[in-house]
């Protein structure tokens, strides 16, 4: 199953597919449990403190799950609401990645990785949008 496809195939789409829009929705929904996975790992690690770290790591993964599920709805034309929590999705993956950045355990290396493929698709998307809702 495709969430790009579901996107694709909603009756008030179309024509009108926005595939970076799918492609962010798409990084967006994975990041979300790669990003919130990597708090859990955090929380592991009880020799040194990672508090901050992992409060980036589920503002982003929180962040990343408004995104989608905002994103992923194609009834209606709330394209101001949608464009915001994009631009909020890459503030919280950019504290995320600068965060994680800091560690070198493969969790926070994996979780850098998403932060920066949901950061880049998300900006695609966003840049795309029309400025009217």
């Amino acid at each position: 199953m495709s969430i790009k496809e579901m996107i694709q195939d909603h009756p008030h789409v179309g024509d009108d597919y926005n595939s970076d829009l799918g492609d962010a929705v798409k990084h967006a929904m994975y990041g979300a449990a790669i990003i919130n996975s990597c708090a859990d790992a955090c929380l592991a690690h009880k020799d040194e403190d990672r508090a901050e770290c992992i409060r980036r790591c589920l503002d982003a993964s929180d962040a990343c799950t408004a995104f989608y599920r905002m994103g992923s709805r194609r009834t209606g034309q709330n394209v101001i609401a949608i464009r915001a929590m994009g631009l909020a999705t890459i503030v919280a993956c950019e504290q995320c990645l600068e965060h994680c950045s800091m560690h070198d355990d493969r969790h926070c290396k994996r979780c850098v990785q998403m932060c920066e493929e949901v950061i880049r698709d998300v900006k695609k998307a966003v840049g795309r949008m029309k400025t009217e809702g």
